[in-house]
């Protein structure tokens, strides 16, 4: 097992080099400034594509992490890059926040304040004060950690309200794309929230936001996580209310490990111990999803037994951490085997070996999805993460 995990080290420290290259050499906007919006799975670039909040705090948070890593000024000149694009596009200066999307020349285009934005933004600036301990940035996240605080907290049933117009109104539709439930709160956002506190934890060890991870961390035991299954639930009313009856298998073996870092982040044995428990019955539980070929398919609708059994890069890339994770855990090679099948399917169907980085996925034939290649929602972040904690891992 030793040689298989050196092997499995060396294959992916490959291929996370090979993510940061594409992207260097692909994601620059040189005409417009910042990062282009979309390129196709052609390879053809899009160049009046809106340019999303998440995309380009995300490339912020890859290549902050990569220099953090390696060291190498090519990966901090394009977090510079996109830090100052952020700062001067995308933050609002009127009336705080940043907005969801600009457009290809970085004018503001939808200016609503998604709540999962705003937590990405302080994910990606979190990282990047790692590298260069400047204070504007350090006072830039807290900012927005105060404006989440200040606007979404509901201090009547916990939790945290979706989004608000420019001005901090709570909208009507909150969704964060077309496929989602409007619904006023969601496991999604909550997920993405206690990361992005967890990332400022570490820069930031402040006691208020110590007890928002720890309160974050009893609203997913209490909440979010079904007592029964051990599933996620995904969509809910303000009353916490599960209003969803779907799986998602991605989120569910993700959020293993992410909530036990934020019990590892507040040096909490107790919690610590909990948590890893916890991991390991949302591991076999998001196991009722693997395919017989290696892979975890996207998600399963319990109302209709319905599957939709494509299979997406992101859900592929957050498997081989968790299920990492579940190994060092409890020591059972049986989840290792199943982080190794899911690196062997990436290898086999998700990698483009021709122009580079990773397909968005493959149906249940193995033909590709028509999807971008960079985009709002196609990022750099879940397979460079996976390959960096992996690598952090073994």
């Amino acid at each position: 097992m030793l040689e298989k995990l050196t092997q499995f080290k060396s294959e992916i420290e490959n291929k996370l080099h090979s993510i940061l290259d594409f992207w260097v050499n692909n994601s620059v906007d040189v005409q417009q400034g910042g990062f282009i919006g979309k390129l196709d799975n052609e390879g053809n670039v899009h160049p009046d594509a809106e340019k999303g909040c998440v995309l380009n705090a995300r490339i912020l948070w890859t290549f902050s992490a990569a220099f953090n890593k390696f060291q190498n000024p090519v990966h901090y000149s394009l977090a510079e890059r996109a830090y100052q694009y952020i700062q001067n596009h995308f933050r609002d200066q009127e009336n705080g926040g940043v907005f969801w999307s600009v457009d290809a020349s970085g004018k503001p285009l939808n200016t609503r304040k998604q709540i999962y934005g705003l937590a990405f933004t302080i994910y990606g600036l979190s990282e990047f004060y790692q590298n260069n301990k400047k204070q504007e940035v350090l006072d830039f996240a807290i900012t927005l950690f105060d404006l989440i605080e200040n606007h979404s907290y509901d201090y009547k049933n916990g939790g945290y309200w979706e989004a608000f117009s420019q001005d901090w109104e709570l909208l009507e539709d909150l969704r964060l794309s077309e496929k989602d439930r409007n619904d006023p709160k969601t496991m999604n956002t909550h997920l993405h929230i206690i990361e992005a506190y967890v990332n400022l934890y570490r820069i930031w060890p402040e006691k208020r936001l110590a007890d928002r991870i720890k309160r974050l961390l009893e609203i997913f035991e209490k909440q979010i996580i079904d007592p029964d299954s051990f599933h996620l639930q995904l969509f809910f009313n303000d009353h916490w209310e599960s209003k969803s009856k779907a799986i998602s298998y991605g989120h569910d073996v993700e959020a293993t490990w992410l909530l036990q870092a934020a019990a590892e982040i507040l040096d909490d044995e107790f919690l610590v111990d909990k948590w890893k428990e916890i991991a390991i019955k949302m591991s076999d539980a998001a196991a009722k999803g693997f395919m017989p070929d290696g892979s975890l398919i996207h998600e399963y609708d319990l109302s209709t037994h319905h599957p939709d059994t494509h299979r997406e890069w992101w859900v592929s890339a957050e498997g081989m951490v968790g299920y990492l994770n579940a190994y060092q855990i409890s020591d059972d090679e049986s989840y290792l085997k199943k982080a190794f099948g899911l690196w062997a399917f990436i290898q086999k169907h998700l990698l483009d070996k021709k122009n580079g980085e990773w397909f968005w996925g493959v149906y249940d034939d193995y033909s590709k999805m028509n999807e971008d290649k960079i985009g709002f929602w196609k990022c750099p972040y879940h397979n460079t993460r996976a390959c960096i904690e992996i690598l952090r891992r073994i």
